[in-house]
Parts: structure tokens; sequence; C-alpha cells
């Protein structure tokens, strides 16, 4: 089993980061492309990533166009259970990228604070 997983997203620099640090610091990761269906994390994962985020659980939930466009606001993902009832449904609005090591989880925004996650 490797070190770390990296919820990634190959068309999304910041994620691409993430795995090209992880790379120069020589480190075993795993890669999950979560925006393919058969990846997506399930009910379980989620509720697991959620537990082990350092940071806020609503900060999992990317705001971006397809958040409003699915009626989605502040209120819809206040709370960890929203979170993961959204990130159920919609997966693909999974923040990028997420790592998990040693039990703990950060999302890789912003880039700096990938490597001393990593290596730390």
């Amino acid at each position: 089993m490797a070190d770390v997983v990296i919820f990634h997203n190959p068309n999304c620099s910041t994620s691409r980061h993430a795995v090209e640090a992880a790379d120069a610091a020589g480190v075993d990761y795993e890669i999950v492309k979560y925006m393919l269906v058969a990846e997506r994390p399930d009910r379980a994962t989620l509720e697991q990533l959620v537990d082990q985020l350092e940071d806020p659980a609503t900060d999992l939930v990317r705001r971006d166009a397809n958040f409003k466009k699915l009626g989605l606001t502040e209120a819809d993902v206040a709370t960890s259970a929203q979170v993961v009832d959204v990130l159920a449904a919609h997966g693909q609005l999974l923040q990028r990228p997420v790592l998990v090591k040693d039990g703990v989880a950060i999302i890789g925004r912003p880039k700096d604070r990938v490597l001393p996650f990593l290596t730390g």
C-alpha cells in the first residue's frame, strides 16, 4: 500500500503539481482519478476523508460554475454530513488535489502546502 493517496484531476495544474511534488520527493503514492465514475470515492470514503481532513470539511467542495448550475448554496455544504451528501451525489465537486498520509488529509491548495505535507 502506498504511503500517500492523491485524489487527482489530471486536467488541473494544481493537482498535477501535487503529483510532481510527490515524484520529486520520492514519495510512494497512489492516484485516485476521482473524476472517473469508476474511481469516485463512495460515501464511506468521503466520510473518512472528512474525518481525516485538517481543513474545514466545507472546503472539500469546489464552488465553481457547476456548483452554481446545480443550484447549490453555502447552506447546502455547511456541515460535514451535508458535504458528504453533496460529494456523494456530485463527485466532480471534490476539491483538488486532496492528499492523505498517515491518517491525515489536506487539500493541496495553495500549492506550497503540498511538499511540507508529503515530507513532514
